[in-house]
């Protein structure tokens, strides 16, 4: 067949397409409607997730599940558009990772609103100012991110579902000499996932702690004779120069986010539970907190210890683990574990996101 022919059979099937997308579109304005009749969250994270599924399951290629949930992020992302203008509150500003991880699970048709501080993100969900928030809680290379940690403390917000991020950092500066280079700005988790490669390259240099990535490209594009280690995505935004690509310590290096909101999701086949608790002070009470789980045989995930900042050597540990708090085996654990703890919050259950 001639390249003009399959051209041709290529615009044929993209009519189809263009007429089932809007065919889609009209559908989902109803659904809203039955959404905003019931008072119903408009976005649902396990659905969300049952349309990922159904999805990989019926693909038969040569697409790849990843290439087509990136097609239908944007399809669905138009889709809570049309049902009601949704604002997303995420660490900011543009171009930092907790952009890009909202970005990757909310698409390009809701709208974002960039934060100076992870307590800002969760006081625009709280009061109503945002529909959703997105966080970083962990890094594959740096642990915990113990300011979203302290901040489930006090807040009633629901983890309603994760992102996993892969990072990439690249050195980025005005010059086109790394010798020209004193000074290098970013965020200090982000020195601490490329520590190595700072110490071999630049290891005379200054480095400055920034609010974020995107801030220290910002400083980087007025001040000569610095760079900064962000994405490459802020390079085209702050018109820089991307010296050095991919220059982590790790070449694993994922980062963990939690969307908050005001709701939680209900239950699939594949889910993760987030609870926070404190302990009675005696002697095997953290053992006796772990026997339940072993009971009923329910996988941990996580778990973290926070100062509680009201009493010395008093803690609150946080622990995410496979499952729904309303299954059975869940819930009878939880049920064990409160009679063991002076404190328990379950912070939501949401749909597990593939680890990358």
């Amino acid at each position: 067949m001639s390249l003009k022919k399959l051209r041709v059979s290529i615009d044929s099937i993209d009519s189809r397409i263009l007429k089932l997308l809007n065919e889609r579109a009209k559908i989902t304005l109803r659904v809203g409607g039955v959404k905003s009749k019931r008072n119903e969250s408009i976005y649902v994270p396990e659905r969300e997730s049952e349309v990922y599924k159904k999805l990989a399951d019926n693909n038969k290629g040569p697409l790849s599940n990843a290439a087509l949930q990136a097609i239908y992020r944007e399809v669905m992302s138009s889709a809570l558009g049309l049902e009601k203008p949704i604002k997303i509150a995420y660490l900011g500003p543009e171009f930092t990772f907790t952009h890009l991880a909202s970005m990757k699970k909310f698409g390009s048709s809701v709208e974002y609103s960039g934060c100076s501080t992870i307590t800002a993100v969760f006081d625009e969900v709280e009061k109503g100012r945002a529909d959703y928030g997105v966080v970083p809680i962990e890094n594959s290379v740096e642990g915990a991110v113990n300011h979203t940690l302290d901040m489930f403390i006090d807040s009633d917000l629901k983890v309603c579902s994760e992102i996993y991020l892969e990072i990439s950092h690249s050195l980025l500066s005005k010059e086109s000499d790394i010798k020209k280079i004193k000074k290098v700005y970013s965020k200090d988790q982000v020195f601490g996932q490329c520590r190595l490669w700072l110490e071999e390259h630049l290891p005379s240099v200054t480095l400055v702690e920034a609010a974020s990535t995107a801030r220290a490209a910002e400083i980087a594009s007025k001040e000569k004779g610095t760079a900064c280690i962000a994405s490459e995505l802020a390079a085209a935004k702050y018109c820089l120069k991307d010296l050095y690509d991919s220059i982590e310590d790790n070449a694993h290096n994922v980062t963990r986010f939690l969307v908050i909101g005001r709701t939680e999701a209900k239950q699939t086949r594949h889910d993760k539970t987030s609870v926070m608790f404190s302990l009675k002070d005696r002697v095997g009470a953290l053992h006796d907190i772990l026997m339940p789980f072993k009971k009923y045989r329910i996988n941990l995930t996580k778990i973290e210890s926070r100062p509680s900042k009201v009493k010395a050597w008093k803690y609150y540990f946080f622990v995410d683990m496979e499952g729904h708090h309303l299954d059975k085996k869940i819930s009878n654990a939880l049920s064990i574990l409160k009679k063991n703890t002076t404190y328990l919050k379950i912070l939501g259950s949401y749909p597990a996101a593939e680890v990358l």
